[in-house]
């Protein structure tokens, strides 16, 4: 393996621990798809202002993995953020209206009231997390899209990637990336649950509620999951055997998740945690560490679910137009000096992961009451 093809495998894995955290901070988005539920103003307000003290944390992961990705593989970039344009930017307004909403909320005199901005966290709750699956479903089962390199010394339109008329849109009718959409919904909601359990010294009434959102969103992700798995593992992809020429591979994901068997061991350590962090939650009127055992193991399954679409030679981003136009991470990567220069930045990524745990930590030293909520300063 040369110098050039272990950095490109190293910022794969970079990008997937990105990825993973990611996904893993969404529970944010999943709690805010729960605000309209019937409960008390008192209990709303607990899981908004704990809710709060973490959206920052989702927002900066998410500029960073965008960041990271750009840096490192920008062919990529150029391709999927610049050609599925509306899938982008309704994934983009999600995330704006929900840094105004927690922001503007309780702010005294605002002009929309306060259930505006709570359907506005309801948004990105939906929309924030499924299409952001959609997203990430596009990496193994395709998207519609063109790349010629030599367009770039068009005068006229120096444009490399071409994306179809419709610019996303068929991404989110796709019912396979979907599935994976609405499994990372339901994820999570599970996740919000557990937090809310972990992090609110709720009353009885309210936990009870609690553990009964963790069983039934906790099912649905699982039926939804397992589902994607099938699909996943009895896809097919395309494989690049030569530089430029590519070949179709049958069951393509199962075939690499065979040949990368710590990787498998690694997929259902991940997938045991998630369910023991749900059944005991849900079944278990103290268990209130559930949080932690289903964070842990969705960071391992995503992790693995980027190694299974990267590594191997496989191409990430399958174009359904032109096999030839699909990338790679070694087709799609940055140059040998600016990987190299990269590297070194990337001594930055464990000090990102410090200060989510970090601030994690500070603000949850104790569990969030309503006593403490009447005496704060300021509320979300």
């Amino acid at each position: 393996m040369t110098e050039l093809e272990m950095l490109q495998a190293y910022w794969w894995l970079i990008i997937a621990v990105l990825g993973a955290a990611l996904v893993f901070l969404l529970f944010v988005q999943g709690g805010q798809s729960m605000l309209y539920y019937n409960m008390s103003d008192e209990s709303r307000q607990l899981m908004v202002n704990s809710l709060g003290r973490k959206w920052e944390l989702t927002f900066t992961t998410l500029v960073v993995f965008g960041g990271a990705f750009f840096a490192s593989f920008p062919l990529f970039y150029s391709t999927s953020f610049g050609g599925a344009y509306w899938l982008w930017m309704l994934i983009l307004l999600s995330f704006v209206l929900q840094a105004v909403s927690y922001e503007f909320r309780r702010k005294k005199g605002n002009l929309y009231g306060t259930k505006t901005y709570d359907a506005f966290l309801m948004f990105n709750g939906l929309f924030g997390c499924v299409l952001l699956g959609v997203a990430v479903g596009m990496m193994f089962f395709g998207a519609e899209f063109t790349v010629t390199k030599t367009n770039i010394l068009e005068p006229g339109a120096p444009v490399i990637s071409q994306w179809a008329p419709s610019r996303g849109l068929e991404a989110i009718i796709c019912w396979k990336n979907l599935l994976l959409g609405f499994a990372v919904f339901f994820l999570a909601r599970t996740q919000a649950a557990l937090y809310f359990i972990n992090n609110i010294d709720a009353s009885k009434d309210f936990g009870v509620t609690l553990r009964t959102k963790v069983l039934i969103n906790g099912g649905l992700f699982a039926v939804l999951f397992v589902g994607f798995t099938i699909v996943l593992l009895l896809a097919n992809g395309v494989k690049e055997v030569a530089p430029g020429k590519f070949e179709e591979v049958d069951y393509i994901y199962l075939k690499n998740l065979l040949a990368m068997w710590p990787v498998a061991i690694l997929f259902v350590i991940g997938v045991a945690m998630v369910l023991y962090g749900i059944i005991r939650s849900a079944f278990s009127s103290y268990f209130n560490k559930g949080i932690w055992f289903t964070g842990i193991g969705t960071v391992l399954v995503v992790i693995v679910l980027f190694l299974l679409a990267g590594y191997n030679d496989t191409a990430y981003y399958r174009s359904l137009l032109d096999t030839g136009s699909s990338l790679t991470i070694s087709n799609s990567s940055s140059s040998l000096f600016t990987l190299k220069t990269m590297s070194y930045v990337s001594i930055l990524v464990p000090f990102v992961l410090a200060y989510i745990w970090y601030v994690w930590r500070k603000m949850n030293n104790k569990p969030l009451t309503a006593e403490e909520l009447e005496n704060e300063s300021h509320q979300y």
